[in-house]
């Protein structure tokens, strides 16, 4: 098994396609291999290990109990966890304002509608980060919004959305305030105090490099003791997961024994890296590389440079009519490099991720292998 502070490619399982997405990631080999054992539920040893899981991210958050803040566990994928906080934390005569500029401020959305919460939904282009003054005119005239939901980092683009500013003008108004942090929390720096966060949502698979199987939510505990009696589902019911965790140390219901193991092997391999602060840097630099490299090429990235951010970087098509994604798509994973298609509503795009086990040779080694598929395919970009 490699050491946990081994930072390199030699970390990785041979024979394995890079993935160049915004999760599943890339994994160490380390952390798959934590999974290499069988844990009881009901094991003293793994309640231990929930507690000690639960104590870390408060801490990657910058947060801790002492100060008022409780890290959750809920099984699923990063979208259950976004949607037990929706489900669980809107009262009955709640109205939930929704931030969006992308694929996953309209999944939240969707969530309102299906569990019939009242929502007013303010849109921006995609590849434009959301107006504070626009914002503030929609709180001004719609007194009864309860609660503001926003996206971090919105992988439909690549956008970073102004979260700081935008969650302390919500704050100032009366607003809980909700965060998709799935693809931001671990690398991207977010003063949860500072911008008046109240409830953050996240997944074992993003930036902390963990493996699918729960999703985590951040929760200011006032705000989530404020809840009981608001959960529209059984298996999503935040507050109750919480009184779970705290009162016998288990989960509710069976939870991913493995993927939690892995989890906590990522958490190592965090803070061997020098923490969030670390990680962003790693991911800052295989940007760089990405953007440098694909410039080369012809390719300009979608976002503007000022919001702009480092987790995934989206690529409209070429403008050369024999350019096809389905052939660019598999002949780079023949390869080995998996890159994700757009889920942009404006234009034909591709998505390249610069997270997970990746370095920024992995990044040079991309642009290299899409040089040679360009080329194949007979496609200019110039």
């Amino acid at each position: 098994m490699k050491s946990n502070t081994d930072l390199t490619d030699r970390n990785r399982t041979p024979g394995d396609k890079l993935l160049f997405t915004p999760g599943p990631l890339t994994t160490s080999h380390s952390v798959k291999t934590a999974m290499l054992r069988d844990l009881g539920s009901r094991d003293h040893e793994f309640m231990r290990l929930v507690r000690n899981i639960r104590d870390r991210l408060l801490k990657v958050a910058g947060v801790s109990q002492s100060s008022g803040w409780e890290a959750i566990l809920m099984q699923g994928s990063g979208t259950f966890g976004v949607e037990s906080m929706i489900s669980s934390v809107i009262p009955p005569t709640g109205k939930l304002l929704i931030l969006i500029n992308g694929a996953y401020g309209e999944r939240i959305a969707d969530m309102a509608k299906r569990h019939r919460i009242p929502a007013v939904l303010l849109r921006q282009p995609e590849n434009q980060t959301h107006s504070l003054q626009k914002v503030e005119e929609t709180l001004a005239a719609n007194p009864d919004i309860s609660h503001v939901a926003m996206v971090h980092s919105e992988t439909t683009s690549g956008i970073f959305n102004p979260v700081e500013d935008l969650g302390r003008l919500a704050k100032r108004m009366g607003k809980v305030v909700l965060v998709d942090g799935m693809s931001s929390f671990g690398a991207v720096p977010l003063d949860l105090e500072a911008a008046g966060v109240d409830f953050l949502a996240s997944s074992a698979n993003k930036c902390i490099e963990g493996v699918p199987g729960f999703a985590i939510i951040l929760a200011r505990r006032q705000a989530l003791l404020a809840t009981d009696g608001f959960a529209r589902t059984l298996s999503l019911d935040l507050l109750s997961q919480w009184k779970g965790l705290e009162g016998n140390g288990q989960f509710r219901f069976t939870p991913p024994t493995h993927s939690i193991l892995a989890f906590s092997q990522a958490l190592d391999e965090l803070d061997a890296e020098g923490g969030p602060e670390g990680r962003q840097r790693r991911y800052q630099q295989n940007h760089r590389a990405l953007v440098e490299g694909m410039r080369r090429l012809g390719f300009e990235p979608y976002v503007p440079a000022q919001c702009q951010g480092w987790i995934i970087t989206t690529f409209e098509f070429p403008k050369d009519p024999k350019f096809t994604l389905e052939t660019f798509h598999q002949k780079l994973s023949d390869k080995g490099h998996v890159i994700y298609p757009g889920k942009l509503t404006q234009v034909d795009c591709f998505r390249i991720g610069n997270v997970g086990r990746l370095f920024t040779r992995d990044m040079d080694n991309l642009v290299a292998a899409i040089r040679e598929v360009l080329s194949e395919m007979g496609i200019s970009t110039k």
